[in-house]
């Protein structure tokens, strides 16, 4: 099948249309339907412990866990790329805010699972609290400038 390559921007990256889902194929590889870097909603720093702390407060889980469920809790607005997730949970686990142990997966391979240690309870009372710091910062900044 030919596909004209005036259909694409750039006619040098010589695209073929992919039979079996309409998704676009280059020669470097499929052209990602993910979000661009512009709707990404960047987070404040440290906003990503608190939000570790939180998703494991019910219980234990392993990463792709953590990350979907604070994607979907937050509607698709926060979305934690895995190279963000785990070194936070590494670094985590090192100051004894969690506890980790490899466990089979829903009959698939094992898993890393991840649970908040007495340590880690306490520190998502310190989160907490300087989430509801920066909550308070910000909201007076347009209190300010009306004024």
């Amino acid at each position: 099948m030919h596909i004209p390559l005036a259909m694409y921007r750039n006619p040098r990256e010589k695209c073929l249309a992919n039979l079996f889902d309409g998704r676009k194929s280059t020669i470097y590889g499929r052209t990602s339907t993910m979000k661009t870097s512009r709707d990404k909603v960047d987070l404040l720093r440290g906003t990503l412990d608190l939000l570790i702390l939180c998703t494991l407060l019910p219980g234990p889980a392993h990463g792709h866990q953590i990350a979907k469920y604070i994607q979907r809790s937050t509607d698709d607005v926060l979305q934690v790329e895995h190279g963000s997730l785990y070194p936070a949970l590494h670094r985590m686990e090192r100051k004894g805010w969690l506890a980790s142990k490899w466990a089979s997966g829903e009959g698939k391979r094992e898993l890393k699972y991840y649970r908040l240690t007495a340590q880690g309870k306490k520190q998502l009372v310190v989160e907490e609290s300087k989430w509801e710091q920066v909550v308070s910062a910000i909201a007076r900044v347009p209190a300010q400038v009306e004024s």
